[in-house]
């Protein structure tokens, strides 16, 4: 057993290695940092969000490849060949018939002294929608160059390549046209320049403090004004019901957060890339960059584009996994989307962009569109059950002759039943699965073939 004195030297030694320990950054402390796992958890009411937006995402991306024709129109048979890069899962006749109110069709031929051929062009109800959509965004025009100021500040540089702007432009809820309309009305604040190889960049030309505060930060002074206390900004860390972190990543957390926060527009060119600041720093500029889009959410690819201008680093998409009471990152239509926690409550946006106005109101002609669609299938629905049953009644009547029934009641009913599928030309192939036939489908509005062997023989047979 070593004597009290080797003991004391022993912990002499131990607690000078202690002290003489340079700092973990210096140390490399983003692979601690790396090291921490958290598992993936899916959130059914997060996912639920994304889902909804599908078919408006859908609508909006045919719309756009409409408009942006010369003219505002296009041959009916052009957009059906680019259905593939539109990601449209059904013909294009189809979409017409569930959302009549967008487009309306015309003949007009392609060349002079050719046939005639349909057109689409827009629908006045979507054309009164495009005047509506005008009217906002020149009203929310100050929050849409807030938006774009707040984004130049905090890049590296102040400055943005125009190409990476305009790939997330409709995220940010920016007109298509901003290089064009928003920039050049506003030069006191940005300007576009031209560097090395001709590739545009958009300038921010003076700083605006009122610009330079985080949503964090705003937050924070609601607070204190609410309540006369001083409030430290921080994150709101939310995790979902029954989710439970390991006792280190508890520990770790803990204490990161009671780091200072750091602004994600203050200048961190003297932060070492493996600091516990800087990690608190790229946490912050991804929570703000999630704030000022219109959905709260955005592709992490697209992220990942800005990632050199705003400092972050190669595994920056890892920071979405690691605080998964900040961050939730939804798996849904096969690519990462991060989305803020704290924006959604039970799948439902909390605090509402005002450019959502937009989708709103295209929403509801969508919505418009459907239900005449529906109506019109109900309708014919009805008009096929009653003929139906008029032919059954008829059938029941004619005299029982078993010379008769091969060579005069068969053909009758084949006739009657070829009516109704004449009739019916127009309804959508799933509609007559309760007519016990069968059918194809090679065109968006389907024209049903029945199988008339089967059906009549349920009529001879009685």
């Amino acid at each position: 057993m070593p004597s009290l004195s080797s003991r004391l030297q022993l912990s002499d030694l131990f607690l000078r290695r202690r002290l003489l320990r340079p700092p973990p950054w210096l140390l490399g402390w983003t692979a601690s940092i790396s090291s921490l796992k958290v598992a993936w958890r899916k959130d059914p009411l997060l996912d639920a969000a994304i889902d909804r937006d599908k078919r408006w995402r859908l609508c909006s991306r045919v719309v756009r490849e409409v408009l942006n024709e010369p003219g505002q129109t296009i041959p009916l048979r052009y957009l059906e060949k680019r259905r593939e890069r539109l990601r449209l899962p059904v013909h294009v006749k189809t979409f017409l018939a569930r959302y009549p109110n967008l487009f309306d069709l015309h003949l007009a031929p392609i060349k002079s002294r050719q046939a005639p051929v349909p057109f689409l062009r827009p629908s006045p109800c979507l054309r009164s929608f495009l005047d509506l959509d005008a009217r906002l965004r020149s009203l929310h025009e100050p929050l849409a160059l807030a938006k774009l100021c707040k984004l130049l500040m905090m890049s590296r540089h102040r400055a943005l390549p125009a190409e990476k702007l305009l790939n997330a432009k409709r995220d940010f809820g920016l007109p298509d046209d901003l290089l064009c309309s928003l920039v050049p009305r506003h030069p006191h604040l940005l300007r576009l320049v031209h560097a090395a190889g001709d590739r545009p960049f958009l300038e921010l030309v003076s700083w605006e403090d009122d610009y330079a505060k985080s949503v964090i930060e705003r937050r924070a002074e609601e607070e204190a004004q609410l309540t006369g206390v001083l409030m430290r900004p921080n994150f709101d860390v939310r995790l979902p019901p029954g989710f439970f972190l390991r006792k280190e990543m508890r520990e770790w957390t803990r204490d990161w957060l009671e780091l200072p926060y750091v602004s994600p527009y203050a200048d961190t060119s003297g932060l070492h890339p493996a600091s516990p600041e800087m990690e608190k720093r790229s946490v912050g500029v991804l929570h703000e960059v999630l704030s000022l889009t219109l959905l709260k959410r955005m592709a992490v690819p697209i992220i990942g584009k800005f990632s050199e201008e705003f400092r972050l680093s190669n595994a920056f998409a890892n920071a979405f996994t690691r605080h998964p009471g900040i961050f939730y990152v939804s798996l849904k239509g096969g690519i990462k989307t991060a989305m803020l926690r704290e924006a959604y409550d039970r799948g439902d946006l909390v605090d509402r962009d005002p450019l959502l106005e937009i989708k709103d109101r295209f929403v509801e002609i969508l919505d418009e569109g459907h239900k005449v669609y529906l109506e019109r299938i109900n309708t014919k629905r009805e008009a096929m059950q009653k003929d139906l049953e008029l032919m059954a009644s008829k059938n029941a009547e004619l005299p029982d002759d078993e010379e008769e029934s091969a060579e005069t009641k068969q053909p009758l009913i084949i006739g009657q039943i070829a009516y109704l599928a004449s009739e019916a030309n127009s309804l959508p192939c799933e509609q007559y699965t309760s007519l016990g036939g069968h059918f194809f489908c090679n065109e968006s509005i389907c024209s049903p073939v029945l199988r008339t062997d089967l059906i009549s023989s349920q009529y001879t047979a009685n």
